[in-house]
């Protein structure tokens, strides 16, 4: 019998319980006892196994209930290991940063209030050990509305009281970071949270006694935090690191393991294209949460949704130019990107133009293809998800009115409504987002533009951009999905005379005379619509014959 697939189930404990299907992580509970840092700091994309990973740890190590924590370990690597004495030896503290969020800094302020008073009440059964003092401190964060300052020393003196308890040193575990931070950046408060996180982390994190070992996650290294320059005790592993590289995220052999477990197997090579091609370390990496859910419900398509990352790469796309576009339309037809790495997100009012292709490396929407040197790297997109969800990115970025824009496209396209297809051109130009440049770069301004506008309508046509064919290469070419609609060749004049009919003719001549066609007519396709377009800033004309 096929065990139950744990989506969405990311706490170790109701996974092993509910005798959900796992693959066993647990060497990671040895490799970090191993690791003397003080502070283990891992970045790895959302929904990539951090929080399983940290809830397993907290399980295993956790003193109170050790008894029956030992037993979800059965038949797990851990068991076997020489620290399995470890098991059930601390206190420890399990912080999730994943819902501090608000649309303002008092609303995450609050949020984060609510919330250590939910952790503290956790260990109320600790009162009859706590002396009049800390008992009153103690219950001071449950009760009373706290102070500015309190907040900022909530966890310190968290761990204060627990180490008190125990007569012990504390584990802390911190999962997700920079969950607030990135939500307080696309709310417009990042300055004002940055300084509270800074003073929140470090009074825990910095020469604390009463801590025995520190473990984080986060997606990105936050350079202005502050939290790390001061650490000399802080290991950061990032997916650029060997170290750690097989416990986020699905291996290869796993990937095998568990399609043959739901006997389908056969389905790897298509698995591997649309899921594969993350590359942590020296490992190849599969995407966890898509793979879970592909074996669920059988269908390929676009599974993992980065919310978090999706905020800060949206406002710096809002604020490119035509050129990092055009070099996001190069990735997703397959191209490579030479890209600086300095493994520290500057985020805050001025972000430099490298740090969008180093955000999206961290995030997970590129993966690294080489090491040029210690700092340098060609990335590109990893898999045919990401892709899928690039293209959605880009319009969405881009097209203001997008869902009205590409509505009426698709209904023009497949009617062959000459008139409409223009009309969609010309509202697409009156209606351009953040694409400041159009009329500077000649016709590959408006190629790109175009191409970009034609990942909308992907789910009836193949688009094609610069393509070989015939005697040239044509601007763009939509391949129709189904033989009842037809297909389409444009090709894109930048003109700056008057008559923008006379220009548009001669761009449907050189379709004609450069036999554009050639790749349509070899697929046997012969339905097909040849239109030149005029363009001169954001004026359009077209036509056909």
């Amino acid at each position: 019998m096929k065990k139950g697939l744990a989506i969405g189930i990311d706490d170790f404990k109701q996974l092993i319980k509910e005798d959900c299907y796992y693959i066993d992580k647990t060497k990671f509970i040895e490799d970090i006892l191993k690791d003397k840092a003080g502070v283990k700091l891992f970045i790895r994309p959302r929904r990539f196994g951090k929080t399983l990973n940290m809830s397993t740890l907290k399980y295993f190590l956790d003193v109170e209930n050790k008894e029956e924590n030992r037993e979800l370990f059965k038949n797990l690597y851990i068991e076997n290991s020489p620290l399995f004495r470890e098991q059930g030896q601390y206190p420890v503290v399990f912080i999730s940063m994943k819902g501090i969020q608000g649309d303002s800094f008092q609303s995450l302020l609050k949020t984060f209030e609510l919330y250590i008073k939910e952790v503290f009440r956790q260990y109320i059964y600790l009162e009859e050990k706590l002396d009049n003092i800390k008992k009153e401190i103690f219950f001071r964060y449950i009760k009373e509305s706290l102070t500015l300052e309190e907040l900022k020393n909530s966890l310190n003196i968290l761990l204060e009281i627990l180490s008190s308890c125990y007569k012990k040193q504390v584990i802390l575990l911190i999962d997700e970071y920079d969950a607030p931070l990135l939500s307080a950046y696309g709310f417009g408060y990042y300055n004002e949270a940055v300084n509270f996180f800074k003073l929140l982390y470090g009074s825990v994190l910095k020469s604390n006694i009463n801590l025995k070992m520190g473990v984080m996650t986060g997606a990105v290294r936050i350079a202005q935090a502050g939290i790390f320059s001061d650490l000399n005790n802080l290991k950061v592993n990032t997916i650029l690191s060997e170290k750690y590289d097989e416990y986020f995220g699905l291996i290869e052999k796993e990937v095998e393991q568990a399609l043959k477990d739901y006997e389908i197997e056969y389905k790897l090579d298509e698995v591997k294209e649309w899921y594969d091609g993350y590359k942590f370390g020296n490992m190849e990496v599969y995407n966890p949460w898509s793979i879970l859910n592909y074996i669920d419900n059988g269908k390929l398509k676009a599974y993992w949704i980065n919310t978090s990352g999706n905020l800060v790469i949206k406002d710096l796309l809002m604020k490119s130019d035509s050129g990092v576009f055009e070099t996001l339309q190069e990735l997703i037809e397959g191209k490579d990107k030479i890209v600086f790495i300095n493994e520290n997100i500057a985020l805050g009012n001025n972000l430099a133009p490298n740090s969008l292709w180093e955000l999206m490396l961290f995030s997970g929407y590129l993966t690294v293809e080489e090491k040029i040197d210690y700092t340098t790297y060609t990335v590109r997109i990893p898999n045919q998800e990401v892709r899928s969800f690039f293209k959605t990115l880009f319009v969405d970025v881009l097209f203001t009115s997008k869902y009205r824009n590409i509505g009426e496209m698709k209904q023009a396209l497949v009617s062959k409504n000459f008139n409409g297809i223009l009309d969609s051109f010309k509202d697409v130009l009156l209606n351009i987002a953040s694409y400041h440049d159009v009329d500077k770069r000649f016709e590959n301004s408006y190629h790109m533009l175009f191409t970009g506008f034609f990942y909308g309508v992907s789910d009836l046509f193949v688009v094609y951009s610069n393509i070989e064919t015939g005697y040239g290469r044509a601007d763009l070419i939509l391949k129709s999905k189904s033989n009842r609609y037809p297909s389409y060749i444009f090709e894109f004049k930048k003109a700056d005379c008057v008559n923008l009919k006379e220009v548009a003719k001669k761009a449907y001549e050189q379709i004609e005379l450069r036999k554009y066609d050639t790749l349509l007519l070899k697929e046997e396709i012969k339905n097909i619509v040849k239109i030149g377009l005029a363009f001169n800033g954001k004026i359009v004309e077209g036509y056909t014959e």
